[in-house]
């Protein structure tokens, strides 16, 4: 039977911009709080997994060398948004194989303003404007719109619920509620998105240290799934447009989410909390359905009854999402993670999801990765 994995530690740099501190600088504060608290140092873990999509050549052998802890396999993850959780998937999985009893899994961003660059899509993307971002998420909100009755005041309520988590959430970019006046009232950036439906690209870290698991009471990781899409769903593309491909292949979120229940042995009616993506409001809204929270089709009646909500049967984005903290791409994931585990040990503050046992992640990169990651509390 392979071990099971626990996290020992946690750390964070808060998420936002920060003038003068380079990329390596916000991975060893968020490093440093995590060994810190894990209680392990030089020689104590066997290898290092860093994500980051920004960062350039050894950007995780920079900020353990900064730290002077050398000397181990330090490997660099690239799974865009998904960066981070990919990187616990390879950190948790050598532990389950035996090859390691401790890493440390970490990952930062400094992220250019305004959307992603093109150069990440194919040429015939810039040519039909899609290589923008925000349009390629407003194609997936209106077919979203039409399939599963979501309507413009749908995106503005998640964008609502985001937000006032948010208040809440001392390390995100974010910190004051809207109402959906204000939501409306945005500027369009690509109909039906309003400029306050989408994510802001920022700055920040995060780190997990991973170890074998003890007797101990503390939080362990029961499933951490990495799926793309199906082979011959898309064919010449690096960077397939999930919410928009053809219905009868799973999209990789859909993969993902299954692979991880049957890992950890649960369904989603056992989940207390999760965090998904909301890169724009539209995409959580798809998640819902594709994480198999609600049936196909019925992400506004979810919403509509208050489930996603903090007073709701499965909070969703307790910590603010992405739309409250911003997305560093490499962090997101294992900033998720460290929201979750703070719930799980019931220290998340006014934000605290009350009883929470099981917690989810979910992140998608560049709509051809997905990551979900399943969290358990035991006593």
């Amino acid at each position: 039977m392979s071990p099971a994995v626990e996290v020992a530690g946690i750390g964070l740099h808060p998420f936002g911009r920060f003038a003068g501190a380079t990329v390596t600088d916000l991975g060893v504060i968020a490093v440093r709080a995590a060994l810190r608290e894990a209680n392990v140092g030089r020689g104590e873990f066997q290898a290092a997994f860093c994500g980051t999509a920004y960062s350039g050549v050894a950007a995780g052998h920079k900020v353990l060398g900064a730290l002077g802890l050398t000397g181990m396999p330090i490997v660099d993850v690239e799974a865009g948004c998904a960066s981070g959780g990919a990187a616990l998937m390879l950190g948790a999985g050598a532990i389950r194989s035996g090859q390691y009893d401790t890493v440390l899994v970490f990952g930062m961003e400094k992220m250019p303003k305004g959307i992603i660059r093109s150069s990440f899509f194919e040429p015939w993307r810039e040519e039909a404007g899609l290589a923008a971002t925000p349009a390629y998420f407003a194609l997936r909100a209106q077919r979203l719109m039409r399939d599963s009755g979501v309507t413009v005041d749908h995106l503005a309520e998640v964008v609502v619920k985001n937000r006032h988590n948010g208040v809440h959430n001392p390390d995100a970019l974010f910190r004051s509620a809207v109402g959906a006046h204000d939501v409306l009232a945005s500027r369009v950036v690509c109909e039906p998105l309003r400029l306050w439906m989408l994510c802001s690209p920022d700055e920040g870290a995060a780190a997990v240290v991973l170890r074998r698991a003890s007797s101990r009471p503390g939080v362990t990781v029961e499933a951490a799934a990495l799926r793309s899409h199906l082979p011959g769903s898309v064919l010449g593309e690096a960077t397939p447009m999930a919410g928009l491909v053809d219905d009868s292949f799973p999209s990789p979120t859909g993969l993902a989410a299954q692979a991880a229940f049957a890992e950890a042995g649960i369904e989603p009616g056992d989940l207390d909390v999760v965090e998904c993506q909301d890169t724009d409001a539209a995409r959580e809204l798809l998640s819902y359905e594709e994480l198999g929270l609600c049936a196909p089709g019925d992400a506004a009646r979810f919403l509509d009854a208050g489930t996603p909500a903090m007073t709701g049967r499965l909070p969703v984005n307790p910590s603010g999402g992405l739309l409250s903290k911003g997305e560093p791409l490499g962090a997101s994931a294992l900033g998720q993670v460290v929201e979750l585990v703070l719930q799980l040990r019931g220290r998340a503050g006014r934000r605290q999801v009350d009883g929470a046992r099981v917690a989810l992640a979910h992140t998608v990169g560049r709509g051809a990765n997905a990551c979900v990651v399943i969290l358990r509390a035991n006593a």
